[in-house]
């Protein structure tokens, strides 16, 4: 199932400055969990340890014979599927909610968006996958400078900081 990016904005890390290349909406529809199912999550240390810290072993959710690569750089390994329904082991299978969902992965987080950064920037790529009804939904949010900085900013942020203890 191919799916296509579309550039939506550049982030300047050091401002903060937000440029919107193109009109799109967003809208998470409730009780899909097609993302849950379809996708496969790549999970960082970062998640994993958070993941941890709510009292589940590594073993229940990592899937360690899926690993995640850019070029040769190992980025880490997907989350585990549930056997019998073939989606996300934390997506509650009746109510399709995410059991973890405040401390979910970070790639979780950002779906459908897709953070690159080059330098000191940051591009925000929308994944036109064509299972996801929320992109371009008609009672979508447009997403625009408030519209990222207040669902990413954090996120932002953090990259930002790591940029400044890099450069100093």
């Amino acid at each position: 199932m191919a799916s296509n990016k579309r550039l939506v904005a550049t982030v300047d890390l050091r401002t903060l400055e937000v440029t919107i290349h193109s009109r799109v909406r967003f809208k998470c529809v409730e009780g899909c969990g097609r993302c849950c199912r379809d996708l496969e999550v790549p999970l960082r240390d970062e998640d994993i340890e958070r993941i941890e810290s709510l009292g589940y072993s590594a073993w229940e959710f990592v899937d360690y014979e899926k690993a995640f690569y850019r070029g040769d750089k190992f980025l880490g390994y997907a989350i585990k599927k549930n056997p019998v329904t073939d989606e996300c082991v934390f997506l509650d299978p009746e109510t399709k909610r995410c059991r973890i969902y405040h401390n979910r992965p970070l790639a979780c987080r950002l779906y459908p968006f897709v953070f690159a950064r080059h330098g000191e920037s940051m591009e925000i790529y929308i994944r036109e996958d064509p299972f996801c009804q929320g992109v371009n939904h008609p009672d979508g949010e447009e997403i625009t400078e408030e519209f990222i900085l207040r669902e990413y900013g954090d996120v932002l942020r953090e990259y930002r900081d790591k940029l400044t203890k890099v450069n100093d």
